[in-house]
């Protein structure tokens, strides 16, 4: 009898193992596949970036180094895919590291519940009871019904973590996050790049204003991007695939990548044996403190409302645990980031200024450009700039946005100043290093409350 039983062990499962095993709980985790760590450490968050890290050293050197002359580069490209299995490999066994350490007890396999209280696992006839249960079965790339998915000439971000070759033509369907880091990975290596996007524009989920800065960045850079794009077929064929839009136009390319969502994972999960359904989104309904309808069954990340990310899962995570420890437990949901590790990174957190519209929030805004900053110059990163949005009357934060080199570590700054409630004066009088790019936000938060100094 456990006091948890915790099913997943991606970003928001194993953490949240973790947390209800510090705080004295006897904890078991139940996980399908052999590498703990889910979707964002095997085949997400962190090859993609390995992949995003090293593809933009070699993106640099092609470009040409400031000062610096290179020739006779190749690329290698098992290597570089080996790196990336490397680094995977190192974060799945730190996680069985820590579980370890904490004494969370793993049962691999698949995880079905049997009554509210017993999950059994499939592949080993295990029957576990608990006094409360965390689901964090995560997702799955969304196959939409017009897309004849293959695995090797039409693929999920999955395959396209693990090219055999570079593909000469690659068409990524969907214009999102996942997309974008894919598509921008293979380009870098040599591969013909078009983006195809059923919305008016990229990254449709962020500010309006960085997603169209975004899209003239990565056109100059040599993709191709197409918006407002209703794809009606994808077919796989024996040497390339074939994708069809509305209106009768047919492309061609060597692969292609499907990236447009991301689906709550419940199949095979039994939710009915537990009194639980989902919703007509396939998620996993529950309440401010992430509990179900049934109480002592609580559920986090892609299969509850919000964003799909590891990070809105691990903070979702602890807080359910520390509900079930403590009596409560709280998400600021307006303070969690959402990053695109492209070059330059796009990352925003907080409202948007399509929503401050929306909800009719008075608001006011300050701005500031890389091109401005001493450290960008010498990093010769001149391309982006940061936006501030602050309350007009009580100039506190609501929404910080940008666009430009490490603008994503640079944002974890503008995370805290929300999740503390700080104004744009508080933001733009603290102290910050020079010559650093924190400087940047800096200087949009004083043109946010009065003036920038530098511009």
């Amino acid at each position: 009898m456990y006091d948890l039983l915790v099913i997943g062990a991606g970003p928001g499962g194993y953490v949240a193992a973790i947390r209800a095993a510090q705080l004295g709980l006897k904890v078991g985790v139940v996980e399908k596949e052999k590498a703990l760590g889910g979707t964002c450490l095997r085949v997400g968050c962190i090859p993609s970036k390995a992949l995003l890290e090293t593809t933009e050293r070699i993106y640099e050197v092609k470009k040409g180094l400031l000062g610096a002359k290179v020739e006779g580069l190749g690329l290698d490209l098992p290597a570089l895919l080996a790196h990336k299995d490397k680094v995977v490999q190192a974060n799945t066994q730190g996680i069985e590291f820590l579980f370890k350490k904490n004494g969370v007890a793993r049962h691999q396999g698949t995880a079905r519940f049997l009554s509210d209280r017993k999950v059994l696992v499939e592949e080993t006839g295990e029957e576990l009871t608990a006094r409360y249960i965390l689901i964090a079965t995560g997702s799955a790339p969304l196959i939409p019904p017009w897309a004849q998915v293959d695995y090797e000439r039409v693929v999920t971000s999955t395959e396209a973590l693990s090219f055999p070759e570079v593909p000469g033509r690659l068409i990524v369907v969907g214009g999102g996050v996942i997309g974008l880091e894919l598509g921008v990975v293979w380009h870098r290596l040599g591969a013909e790049v078009t983006i195809l996007e059923y919305m008016d524009r990229i990254l449709p989920t962020m500010d309006a204003e960085l997603s169209r800065a975004a899209e003239r960045v990565f056109k100059k850079e040599g993709l191709t991007i197409r918006t407002g794009v209703r794809v009606t077929a994808v077919v796989p064929g024996a040497k390339g695939a074939r994708v069809e839009l509305e209106g009768g136009e047919v492309l061609e390319a060597d692969r292609v990548l499907l990236a447009v969502g991301r689906r709550p994972y419940t199949e095979g999960l039994g939710l009915e044996n537990a009194g639980l359904s989902t919703d007509e989104r396939g998620r996993i309904p529950v309440d401010e403190h992430l509990r179900t309808r049934i109480p002592h069954i609580y559920a986090i990340g892609d299969v509850v409302r919000g964003p799909m990310l590891a990070h809105k899962a691990s903070e979702e995570g602890i807080a359910a645990v520390e509900h079930m420890a403590k009596g409560f437990g709280h998400v600021d949901y307006q303070a969690i980031p959402s990053v695109v590790y492209t070059h330059p990174e796009v990352a925003g957190v907080g409202y948007t200024e399509e929503e401050l519209k929306e909800k009719g929030i008075p608001y006011k805004v300050g701005k500031f450009p890389y091109s401005a900053s001493g450290r960008a110059r010498a990093m010769g990163e001149t391309e982006g700039f940061i936006k501030v949005l602050a309350h007009a009357k009580t100039d506190r934060i609501l929404g910080v946005h940008g666009i430009g080199a490490r603008v994503g570590d640079v944002l974890a700054e503008a995370a805290l100043a929300i999740f503390f409630k700080a104004s744009a004066e508080d933001l733009g009088r603290a102290p910050h290093a020079h010559p650093s790019l924190s400087e940047v936000l800096k200087e949009a938060a004083l043109a946010a409350w009065e003036k920038p100094i530098h511009l």
